[in-house]
């Protein structure tokens, strides 16, 4: 859940990112998992799934032990960056602004910090 005002615009990483729509002082804590607006998608469940149902959360959603996070918001369309402005020490843990943010700002992490696919392709290069 995003704790902070964002919106939507075109990024030039990207397709579509998520922009800071105020100040952000370094060490805000951004986002957290939030249980009942959030969820969680054990492995077994999403194989059930339809099939646009599974790519929408291969496409959107994190994934870490077995399980899938899809937000329940915007903060899907976070962009990965090699130097983010955001940063978590993986999992469910919240994400914390790692430097001031302007408003404006594109909000980015580094999928490899919590995305197991992410980690997978990037071991493969």
């Amino acid at each position: 859940m995003l704790l902070v005002k964002t919106r939507l615009d075109k990024s030039s990483i990207h397709g579509i990112g998520l922009f800071a729509d105020q100040f952000i002082p370094k060490g805000t804590m951004v986002w957290r998992f939030e249980p009942g607006f959030d969820r969680l998608v054990p492995k077994r469940e999403m194989e059930h799934l339809p099939g646009v149902a599974q790519d929408y959360l291969r496409t959107y959603a994190s994934q870490e032990y077995e399980m899938y996070l899809i937000d329940g918001d915007n903060s899907r369309f976070t962009n990965h960056s090699d130097l983010p402005n955001l940063s978590t020490v993986g999992g469910l843990a919240p994400m914390i602004a790692a430097c001031d943010i302007r408003a404006g700002e594109e909000l980015t992490c580094n999928y490899l910090e919590f995305d197991a696919p992410s980690r997978a392709h990037e071991a493969e290069i």
